[in-house]
């Protein structure tokens, strides 16, 4: 039993809370207000994913939030200037991967701290924001064929959720079923081990990040198609969020490492928990009160299951 809650203990605990909400919360368990809370967990759920590939090699990504303004300000620039929404698309999603392999880079070539590489990445991905927009949000127009790939649905299921599936069912493959997931695994749990079995840690390192980049990017595009808007800090709000997600995650399935699922279902909870709250009437800054909160036992529960993994070893 011990073993049990340790491993999905934090699992159980979000299907409580889901169940509190539907019993008091005035309309959560309406089929709308359900929908609405799988859609805005898609947008928070695939950021968190991207933090959590970059984790896994033992790198942070405080960039992320930034990145995904960048490139949504990039896509909604070309598509208000009358590009195709293809290439308005690959341009938002390249300049989220080069932002990831820059951190990369800065973090391998020039062993630059992640935790200073992607703050400084951070500033940088703001400053060009604003000096695309000049500070104002694109508005106006949007071609039905962008706003589709986010606004719509396939056999009743909406296409966000669509995306969030695929993402996570992709980083889930990339992480256990591959060669490179697993050396991506070895190089975060033991970097010098990892370079002397002949891994590559530097290249796996570099990989985290780009996908951490790359993810922050298809976050962007589904916001803008979303919102039909880009703003040059639309995606700052997930920023706490993403982080939380991803500490609160490594509390399950696989207690004091990163993990896909975890992450998933942590951004679930956190985004139940925050709809269920404004039902019940909370203050707005309650949420915060609770976010921090969730951060600090997060770290406090992860660190715990690390010390006895390695007793135990």
């Amino acid at each position: 039993m011990r073993s049990f809650l340790e491993t999905y203990g934090t699992a159980f605990a979000g299907l409580t809370l889901t169940l509190f909400f539907v019993a008091f919360a005035p309309s959560f368990a309406a089929p709308i207000n359900l929908l609405n809370v799988l859609k805005e967990t898609s947008f928070l759920a695939i950021l968190a994913i991207g933090f959590t590939l970059a984790l896994i090699t033992s790198e942070l990504d405080l960039s992320v939030a930034e990145v995904a303004s960048l490139a949504a300000v990039v896509t909604g620039a070309l598509i208000q200037a009358g590009q195709s929404p293809l290439l308005a698309i690959a341009a938002g999603l390249a300049v989220a991967f080069g932002a990831g392999l820059f951190n990369g880079i800065a973090v391998t070539r020039l062993k630059v701290p992640s935790l200073i590489a992607t703050l400084g990445t951070a500033a940088i991905a703001k400053g060009f924001a604003f000096m695309i927009t000049q500070g104002v949000a694109f508005v106006g127009r949007w071609p039905a064929e962008f706003t589709g790939i986010a606004r719509g649905s396939m056999l009743g299921v909406p296409h966000l959720v669509i995306w969030l599936a695929l993402v996570a069912g992709g980083a889930l493959f990339l992480v256990k079923c591959t060669r490179t997931g697993v050396h991506m695994t070895a190089t975060g749990e033991a970097d010098e081990a990892a370079r002397l079995a002949g891994i590559a840690t530097g290249r796996m390192k570099r990989l985290g990040l780009a996908f951490s980049g790359l993810l922050a990017g298809v976050t962007a595009v589904l916001l803008t198609a979303s919102l039909s808007s880009a703003a040059p800090n639309m995606a700052g709000d997930y920023f706490l969020y993403a982080i939380a997600a991803v500490l609160l995650g490594m509390t399950m399935f696989e207690p004091g490492r990163a993990n896909v699922p975890g992450t998933l279902v942590a951004a679930l909870t956190l985004k139940v928990l925050g709809n269920g709250l404004v039902l019940m009437g909370a203050a707005y800054y309650v949420q915060d009160i609770v976010l921090g909160l969730i951060i600090i036992v997060s770290v406090a529960l992860s660190a715990t299951a690390l010390k006895k993994a390695a007793f135990k070893l």
